[in-house]
């Protein structure tokens, strides 16, 4: 049975933005000063440094929905060309300018065709991708993570969430994000979110007779 949930876009609109503003602007905050070895550093996306996601972050606040499109179409529908393609005209000549046109965008509310929430679950995945391989700790807003958590719970649009976490029963201890029937995997509404958009070692911060299972079905991020 599920619990009482967010609706699934994470409530209206126009209330997600100052919550994707206050994650980018803290994520900026917090790569002030890196070295470049900091910048080189592999994040929880397979094949990508911290400093690429970062460029992705700006990628995908870059791109409407018709920017989006015409570079699909000139990938001839790679999606992930595309995303590629985005991500490298996002790096800039190094890693300041890099920053720089990250601390750009964290106003914007360009968005490829995805809902605002996808764009907050974007921010909040990808920050914690960069932030944890750094050692760098960030207390979520409980409303923001939760949003999340209810976002994904019940779709495989921009990743896949919801065919991962089938059969199973995910309940936060720290707030009130619940979801599913099934063997019980509870902890953190971050770990629950990252677990269940792929990221198996934040499995470790996570209990219950459904914890192995989950991670089982966690790969590549």
């Amino acid at each position: 049975m599920k619990g009482p949930q967010p609706a699934a876009d994470g409530g209206r609109r126009t209330d997600l933005w100052p919550l994707i503003r206050a994650e980018r602007a803290a994520l900026a905050a917090d790569l002030a000063g890196l070295t470049d070895e900091h910048w080189r550093t592999p994040s929880l996306c397979a094949g990508l440094t911290v400093r690429e996601v970062l460029a992705h972050l700006t990628a995908g606040a870059s791109l409407n929905s018709v920017r989006w499109m015409a570079g699909v179409i000139r990938c001839r529908f790679d999606f992930d060309k595309q995303v590629a393609v985005q991500l490298a005209r996002q790096l800039g000549a190094g890693p300041a300018e890099t920053l720089e046109r990250f601390r750009r965008v964290v106003p914007s509310t360009t968005k490829p065709p995805l809902p605002a929430v996808a764009m907050l679950g974007e921010t909040l995945v990808h920050g914690e991708d960069i932030r944890r391989p750094l050692g760098i700790r960030r207390d979520y807003p409980i409303d923001a993570v939760t949003r999340v958590a209810a976002y994904y719970q019940g779709s495989d649009l921009v990743v896949l969430a919801k065919g991962r976490i089938g059969g199973l029963r995910l309940a936060a201890d720290d707030g009130p994000f619940t979801t599913g029937s099934g063997p019980v995997v509870s902890g953190p509404t971050v770990a629950l979110v990252m677990a269940m958009t792929g990221r198996a070692a934040y499995c470790d911060e996570l209990d219950g007779d459904g914890v192995e299972l989950l991670r089982s079905r966690c790969g590549t991020a």
